[in-house]
């Protein structure tokens, strides 16, 4: 039977967060790279743009897994590598900006609109968690507002990528964390149609303004 819910815990582990994502919620993970000291990425590249928090090698999607046995075995030696969760498989993602995250996440809160899982990256990003296919027709579903995707600053996640599952840390910028944790009350993800109205108008308002800011 499913738990109740699988929030980020104060001072856990990728490995504990990694194994309760495949047991609880039945999503396959994946170990990245990890953090040696504050900021260096085990990578050794010194200039690593997301440090401790991206695949160890090409074949990162072949290796992820399900199994709750074989997270520990992955995780034994790098208890802190980064959780890496595929997209396309039992989810896709809606990538946005964070200001636009939060403006939409309110409306569909408002609306009683039917809500998934939802991170916050140190990047300044908010993803939402819906049925995998959303990805490949995001753009579509954006045209028929009259703009496009990649102008508001809207991207989909689905097959071949991947989300940072809390409690991921990107170099000094911070962790990953849920806007809205994983529950037994939303196992069953919502339909990219059904939250793309007030995305839409939550990343056009937030592109308008920023354009507005440099004008």
């Amino acid at each position: 039977m499913e738990a109740a819910q699988v929030p980020r815990q104060r001072g856990e582990q990728p490995l504990d967060a990694a194994v309760r994502y495949a047991q609880e919620r039945h999503w396959d993970v994946c170990p990245g790279t990890w953090l040696e000291g504050a900021e260096r990425c085990s990578c050794g590249d010194a200039g690593c743009a997301s440090p401790g928090a991206h695949p160890t090698g090409a074949d990162w999607a072949d290796r992820a897994t399900g199994s709750g046995a074989a997270v520990r075995r992955m995780w034994s030696e790098h208890p802190g590598a980064a959780v890496l969760l595929p997209t396309g498989r039992t989810f896709d993602a809606i990538d946005v900006p964070e200001t636009a995250g939060f403006l939409a996440l309110a409306r569909m809160e408002r609306m009683g609109l039917p809500l998934g899982p939802v991170t916050r990256t140190p990047d300044r990003r908010v993803l939402f968690f819906v049925l995998p296919g959303a990805a490949a027709e995001l753009d579509e579903l954006v045209r028929k507002s009259g703009r496009s995707a990649a102008s508001i600053g809207l991207v989909g996640l689905g097959d071949g990528h991947y989300v940072l599952g809390p409690p991921t840390r990107v170099g000094a910028r911070g962790a990953v964390q849920w806007a809205r944790s994983p529950t037994r009350a939303n196992r069953w993800l919502p339909d990219a149609e059904e939250l793309i109205s007030p995305l839409i108008y939550a990343c056009a308002r937030e592109a308008a303004d920023a354009r507005a800011r440099l004008s």
